[in-house]
This record gives structure tokens, sequence and C-alpha cells, in this order.
């Protein structure tokens, strides 16, 4: 049986073969080995009963996920894996040859993920290059939902927020200065607390506050991490993630201010990337 995961700090999507062939769809809490231990792993595996069935049946199990960008880290998510898959064969890889894999497959292009995190790599068909990006949500991170979170907190707080925006969002999340120290300096996953405000946008995204935040999100990263490419203008860009899905209309604009040529454009790349995979162990 073969599992397929594609793993960012806020939640994990699995892909799992099932014995007569067809699959199902399995979401856990995100596992970034920046941020959980070894045993914090396992735990997420084990306390989720859909893979108590299956574990022992699992021979193959392919890792994307983010942070998993050295080998220690890499082996600590495998570490994890091994324990609660013991017959499998386990690969363990960063999310950017997952979100490759998913949107170019073997074709040249640029990658940009773009969820709670942001980032950017390029692929040449077979192997990714990482482009000075992924600083992580305290020095970069432009468009990423760390990044549109800490603004929407930070414009609340210092009071620039409109007034009418400003009341629906203390509604929504009852905080002040002392809750938000708290939350953000002595609460583990900051980046996932930040990133969680960025579900704010999507309700009131036509209104120009908002319109103007993600213009100016989108084009930082845009200016920052695609334009510096020398060919761009002429690779296909493709890009996964949740806001890069869910604010798509404000990329785009942007993108074709800047001349970007557009490909494909996932919320999730688990499927895609399932069946990627799927197809090369074939052969």
């Amino acid at each position: 049986m073969l599992l397929v995961a594609d793993s960012g700090s806020s939640k994990t999507d699995w892909e799992i073969m099932l014995p007569d062939g067809s699959s199902q769809n399995i979401e856990t809490a995100g596992i970034n080995p920046i941020f959980s231990t070894e045993k914090e792993i396992f735990r997420i595996l084990s306390f989720n009963q859909p893979f108590a069935p299956f574990a022992s049946q699992v021979h193959e199990i392919y890792f994307f996920g983010a942070g998993c960008n050295t080998p220690d880290r890499r082996e600590l998510v495998s570490n994890a894996l091994s324990a609660k898959f013991p017959h499998a064969f386990i690969n363990v890889e960063t999310d950017l040859i997952g979100a490759a894999y998913a949107t170019c497959g073997h074709n040249e292009g640029l990658n940009c993920v773009i969820g709670t995190e942001s980032n950017i790599s390029y692929f040449d068909g077979t192997k990714i290059t990482e482009i000075n990006s992924g600083l992580g949500y305290i020095l970069d991170d432009e468009g990423s939902g760390t990044y549109f979170g800490k603004k929407l907190l930070t414009d609340f707080l210092y009071g620039k927020m409109p007034p009418e925006l400003a009341s629906l969002f203390y509604q929504k999340y009852k905080i002040n200065k002392e809750t938000t120290i708290k939350n953000i300096y002595q609460k583990p996953l900051p980046n996932y607390h930040l990133a969680s405000y960025a579900l704010f946008m999507a309700y009131h995204k036509n209104h120009p506050y908002i319109t103007n935040m993600l213009s100016n999100g989108f084009e930082e990263y845009v200016l920052n991490n695609i334009v510096p490419y020398p060919n761009y203008k002429t690779l296909s860009t493709h890009f996964v993630g949740s806001i890069a899905h869910n604010f798509k209309d404000a990329l785009l604009l942007i993108c074709i201010k800047h001349e970007v040529k557009i490909g494909r454009i996932l919320e999730k790349p688990i499927s895609a990337l399932y069946n990627f995979i799927k197809l090369r162990e074939r052969f």
C-alpha cells in the first residue's frame, strides 16, 4: 500500500492507496520538524484513527513537508513515521519538491508555495533549486498567511484598521494587546496563530482596505521572489497553497502586471502529487 503526504505547519494532507486500489484522503495536524519533536509527530499519527487499520500494510511512504530541507529534519520525520509504519520504505523530502511534482510533473517551471508560509523554487524537470527566499515568518514570507495575519493584527492594535472592519475583527477574535503578546510570544506555533487571522480577509475581500493589503502583499512577493529570476517571463510559474488559491484574483492581477507567465494554481497539491508518485512507481 502506498501513502503520500503533503504537509505544512497548519495541516497535513494524506492520500492512501487502499487494498482494492482506490484511495482515501486523510487530514491531520501539521507536521513541521522545525516546530515539532519526533514524539509530537508520532502522537499526531497515533491519535488519527483512519491510519489504524492500515499501519502494518503500508509499504511505501512519500512525505513532502515544510521544514524538511536538511538531513537531520528529514531523519526526525522519518523516525516518527517508522515507529508508526514499521514495514514501510520511507522517503522524506521538502514540500517544494512535492509542489513541483504536482504542478510541473516532468517539465521545467517556477513553483511558488503561498499558504501559511511562502517560498519559491526552480524545477528543471528533475530536481529543484531553491531561490533566495523561505527565511521564515519573522524575516520574510511575503504574501503568506502569516504575513497577512501579522498585518491585520498590528493594524488593529495600532488603530489603523478602518473602524467598520475593526469592530468586526474584534467581534470575531476578542483580542487585545495582552492576549496577543501571550499568544505570539508564550505559546507554541506562533506562525500558525498569525496565519489564522488571514481567514478574516476571505469574508471582506471586496473591502478597499483588504484589496489594497492583498495587492501590496502579493506585489511584494512577486518583486522579491519571482522577478529576480532571469527567465521568469518565459517559464510557467505555478502556485500552491490556500492563500494563493483563495485570493487568486488579486494574485493574478499582480502577475499580469509584472508579465509573469501563470501556470497552475492549486489549493492542495495532494491529489496531483499522489497520482504523480503512483504513476512514477509503476515504471
